[in-house]
């Protein structure tokens, strides 16, 4: 898979040509999602995007459901491209995982606004939290969805610290959600990587 820095429809793999690709590379994708993947607390996971993760989901989008002519293929790059990181700012999914059907139902009442008290810490600077879902809204009166797009939005300053290592806190002030967390070195020195 070629990082372009820009998803078009010519940096794309056919669909023949990715199956083959997948069937060599798909435990290293794997590998690349889980060192980006952010667990905090017990049922939040955030899954930090990044050009390869939002290729690859293109490319599966377009195998599963057998895109190939263009204006499909453009459909899909619309879809997931906004969720690649620009270099000041890092953008992941996030997903409120409970496995009881009825414990789920009833915490996404509880925590209705969780997303947007979602945050990143980079030490020596301010706190900045989420700007979500802004594609569309993914809430009611009753309760939140269970998967999230963020965007946190870093100064300079905050790139330079976190590229010069800087620690980083993950975290969520929501009442009914209070957690935060050290991201782990490794996935830092990957996220890091995301930024000018």
């Amino acid at each position: 898979m070629q990082l372009t820095g820009n998803i078009t429809p010519e940096s794309l793999m056919s669909l023949e040509a990715y199956t083959k690709w997948r069937k060599l590379h798909k435990p290293e994708i794997m590998a690349h999602r889980k060192l980006r993947s952010v667990v905090l607390g017990e049922h939040i996971n955030l899954q930090f995007e990044s050009e390869t993760t939002i290729r690859y989901q293109i490319q599966e989008m377009l195998r599963i459901e057998k895109i190939f002519e263009e204006e499909g293929i453009q459909q899909e790059i619309e879809a997931y491209a906004p969720l690649v990181p620009d270099g000041a700012n890092w953008k992941a999914t996030m997903m409120i995982e409970y496995t009881d059907i009825n414990e789920r139902k009833r915490e996404l009442a509880r925590l209705i606004g969780v997303e947007d008290r979602m945050f990143v810490e980079v030490e020596g600077h301010a706190r900045v939290y989420a700007i979500a879902d802004e594609d569309l809204d993914r809430e009611n009166d009753e309760k939140t969805s269970a998967v999230h797009f963020v965007r946190f939005e870093l100064t300079p300053a905050m790139c330079a610290s976190v590229k010069a290592g800087g620690a980083v806190k993950l975290g969520c002030d929501h009442t009914h959600y209070p957690a935060h967390m050290q991201i782990p070195p490794e996935t830092l020195a990957s996220l890091a990587g995301d930024l000018r």
